[in-house]
């Protein structure tokens, strides 16, 4: 019986035909009409047989016509066909927003590559290798529509204060994807684990998810950050081959088995800084040797083989060094202003406050970091921007003196209006 029916389905339209002859010789006995009824009829239409073909010619193009633009939409995958009755999602909700984040959903499996180095590099200061490098990774692995792993793996290595953490934010940003950042430093306790992976049952905490796993679950395609990684326990560790070897965590407290083929995980690293440093600078041209020689480097210097093996990439930080020191110490005095509440005046940073940063980061070398460069500059000019912002100034600038570095108001008209006042 099974085997009659693709022929009978084959057979439907010659059925129909004759199905439709037999109705209407039956309609016309039972009308007693006769031949030459028909024909006088026939006859009598006559005049409207041109206007009844052209009509269902034109129907016949625009049916044709519509047949191939939805199946040209369907072959997209972002619409299916309108019916003559409402659709659910159009009555329900709104289809056209629906159909462009499924339309932009599906554009963001390829990424222009330079557009995102190029992003990146006006963000991040003095690390454009990197950026071009990171770049063309996140683009061919993005591209992968069958993957047994997350997106990527990528260790971001080097000295402190290199930008290091910051770009893994920005990459978030610039791929529109959620973050979850994890300082490492809290994870040096065997029982650590349980904060990210979740407690077994009977234990504290079984009841609610860990943060990697409860995050992973909310958000799989986030960028997961995990900051001076080196720092981790190895239990903490072995945790995380599973996520990234076999494309799943397991959530401890109901044993359910969590996705993380659509996450980027990003780890830093302050570890061997000086030997990473070195082979930077001497294979600058080499990136294939300098990847082989920095992951023995770290290594020898205690790095656990099973993560490194792990790894899909290594990315070396180099330190900063000339006007990269003064752009980086500009920005980070603008954030520290913009937290009191105030803004910079343009050009409004003494450059002799930059060039003593970039003398001190010489002369401290590698160990030194721009950021904590800063915060001594913020204990010498806390109390003046306080006194700023009392007297209702909105903008000042930095200048650097005989007493130390202090905050002037800018010639801002609110700022005067309130000195007046007062």
């Amino acid at each position: 019986m099974k085997a009659l029916l693709p022929a009978l389905n084959r057979l439907m339209p010659v059925m129909m035909v004759i199905f439709l002859v037999l109705a209407s010789l039956q309609a016309a006995a039972s009308l007693h009409l006769s031949l030459a009824s028909l024909a006088h009829f026939m006859e009598w239409c006559a005049p409207a047989f041109p206007v009844l073909m052209g009509g269902s010619s034109l129907l016949a193009l625009a049916g044709l016509m519509f047949e191939t633009r939805a199946e040209r939409l369907a072959r997209k995958g972002l619409r299916r066909r309108r019916g003559w009755m409402m659709d659910v999602l159009a009555r329900l909700t709104n289809r056209t927003a629906l159909e462009e984040m499924l339309a932009r959903e599906q554009k963001e499996t390829v990424i222009d590559a330079e557009e995102l180095a190029a992003s990146l590099r006006a963000r991040v200061i003095g690390q454009d290798q990197v950026c071009e490098d990171i770049a063309a990774q996140l683009r061919r692995r993005m591209a992968l529509q069958v993957r047994g792993k997350p997106v990527g793996i990528f260790l971001l290595a080097g000295p402190p204060g290199t930008g290091k953490t910051y770009l893994a934010k920005q990459m978030a940003r610039q791929l529109d994807r959620p973050l979850l950042h994890f300082d490492m430093t809290q994870m040096s306790s065997p029982h650590a684990a349980t904060q990210l992976f979740g407690s077994p049952k009977g234990y504290v905490g079984s009841d609610t998810f860990g943060k990697l796993t409860g995050g992973l679950k909310e958000k799989p395609d986030a960028v997961v950050l995990l900051d001076e990684i080196e720092k981790a326990h190895p239990d903490v560790f072995k945790k995380f081959l599973t996520a990234w070897n076999d494309g799943h965590v397991t959530e401890a407290s109901t044993g359910q088995q969590i996705s993380t083929v659509r996450a980027i995980f990003v780890l830093t690293s302050n570890i061997a800084t000086d030997a990473l440093s070195e082979i930077a600078d001497r294979l600058a041209d080499e990136p294939d040797r300098m990847r082989a020689e920095s992951v023995e480097a770290l290594r020898q210097a205690g790095f656990a083989p099973e993560v490194l093996n792990r790894l899909d990439r290594i990315f070396v930080f180099r330190a900063l060094t000339g006007l990269d020191v003064a752009r980086v110490a500009a920005l980070e005095i603008e954030a520290m202003i913009e937290s009191y509440g105030l803004k910079v005046e343009t050009g409004g940073i003494d450059a002799s406050l930059l060039f003593e940063v970039m003398r001190r980061q010489s002369k401290m070398g590698a160990a030194a970091s721009a950021r904590d460069l800063v915060r001594s500059i913020e204990d010498m000019m806390s109390d003046s921007l306080i006194s700023a912002r009392q007297q209702g100034a909105k903008t000042v600038r930095v200048i650097s003196g005989e007493n130390g570095v202090s905050a002037e108001i800018a010639n801002d008209t609110e700022a005067q209006r309130a000195r007046v006042l007062r």
